[in-house]
């Protein structure tokens, strides 16, 4: 087993994140999240749904008749999109193992999906409550 110096040798090596402190570690885990949303707007889903959420983010203001309405109606939008982020990391992952079928894999990737249709279902839902509130009843 690796002492602690030559863990801390192995870490600098494989991943230098592991050693930034402070703002340095800021700086640099913010440009891998932009990294990130730009690999994700490659995905066609997560563009569809980026582009949807430039019209629905602004409405929520709109059709939201208090913070908390205005907070649900946009935060659902946005977990869709972090979601689908995290389905479509899942998907990477398990595509760079390999491509053949496993059953396993399958189960993630289907799990995955999963996870995207009920953030779907939950913002469709909580928008077409508040839509029924604002304008029905």
């Amino acid at each position: 087993m690796p002492s602690m110096p030559e863990k801390a040798a192995f870490s600098a090596v494989v991943n230098p994140q592991k050693n930034r402190r402070g703002l340095n570690r800021v700086w640099h885990a913010t440009g891998y999240s932009l990294a990130g949303l730009r690999a994700g707007w490659n995905e066609t889903a997560f563009r569809q749904e980026a582009l949807a959420s430039l019209m629905l983010i602004p409405a929520a203001f709109w059709v939201g008749q208090s913070w908390m309405e205005t907070v649900l109606l946009a935060g659902s939008v946005i977990l869709v999109l972090i979601v689908e982020l995290l389905n479509t990391g899942i998907e990477a992952a398990i595509d760079r193992i390999g491509p053949e079928w496993h059953d396993l894999s399958k189960r993630a990737k289907d799990m995955g999906s999963a996870a995207v249709l009920l953030s779907l279902l939950l913002c469709a839902g909580t928008w077409a409550l508040a839509l029924l509130h604002r304008f029905i009843l």
